[in-house]
């Protein structure tokens, strides 16, 4: 993929965060409102961080819809970064982080649950979005674990082979997984099948993909890329805290993770690339 074409996909990336923001506006206007007589669901999300800040906290719907605005808002803000730093950069593994940041917009999905017992339209919708829901999670998962890849200086030039083998990877993921559209947390999450294997295969990437950043370190002769790892491991705390939370305090922790990792993995790559 050439420099333009990139910078082109960014731009579209760019508007298509602009898109979701404005969608999930309008959908707040009908969601909203509902949310006080919603009927309580017993079960909460099992994430790694929820665990600690639901024993806090307890639940609040108004907390998730403003975690989903605020996920749509990074993705935003995360492509104008990129575009702004990158740009003119010719760095392999940006185009991979970009897919990460822009996997989050797709969080807003989580409102065709709200949506459904408000409309009370056919659950086969609700497959369908968490599927593709989960897709977009397990497609930035790998993206970000690809730009590690690059890092430390696998040969994965090729960029469409790469996006292809990611994509195939993920759809064999999210294709065959249960779903039960009657079954959902209190993060507007519908419960999928096989939840401990896919916990146990995002650690796993989590530690490849620093281990990555950390051999480039070596491999590339820079330490800007430990400080790499470390904004990778933030944004990755805040991405486990975000899709997984449940009231204000883990909306708050986790766009604060995920941003400040993201900008300061962002700002080191961008300062690695800036001098070779």
């Amino acid at each position: 993929m050439t420099l333009s074409e990139r910078n082109v996909f960014f731009k579209i990336g760019i508007f298509f965060c602009a898109a979701v923001i404005l969608l999930l506006l309008a959908a707040s206007f009908m969601v909203v409102p509902s949310y006080s007589e919603i009927e309580e669901n017993a079960r909460r999300p099992n994430y790694v961080f929820q665990v600690i800040t639901g024993r806090i906290m307890g639940n609040n719907y108004y907390a998730v819809h403003t975690a989903l605005i605020l996920a749509a808002l990074y993705s935003f803000a995360g492509m104008l970064l990129i575009h702004s730093f990158f740009e003119r950069t010719p760095t392999p593994e940006i185009l991979y982080i970009a897919f990460f940041t822009i996997s989050f917009s797709l969080e807003a999905l989580r409102l065709f649950l709200p949506l459904q017992l408000l409309l009370n339209f056919p659950s086969f919708y609700l497959r369908i979005s968490a599927r593709v829901l989960l897709f977009a999670r397990f497609f930035g998962l790998f993206s970000l674990f690809t730009a590690g890849l690059c890092a430390s200086g696998l040969d994965v030039q090729n960029t469409r082979i790469s996006i292809l083998i990611i994509t195939i990877a993920t759809l064999l993921i999210t294709l065959g997984v249960p779903i039960d559209a009657h079954l959902w947390d209190t993060g507007f999450n519908l419960i999928n099948g096989y939840t401990s294997i896919y916990r146990w295969t995002e650690i796993l990437v989590f530690i490849t993909t620093m281990i990555s950043f950390l051999v480039a370190s070596k491999v590339r002769g820079s330490k800007e890329y430990i400080f790499v790892a470390i904004g990778v491991m933030l944004a990755l705390i805040g991405r486990n805290i975000l899709q997984g939370t449940d009231n204000w305090l883990g909306a708050i922790q986790g766009i604060a993770f995920l941003s400040f990792g993201t900008w300061f993995l962002c700002s080191k790559v961008h300062k690695i690339h800036l001098w070779l």
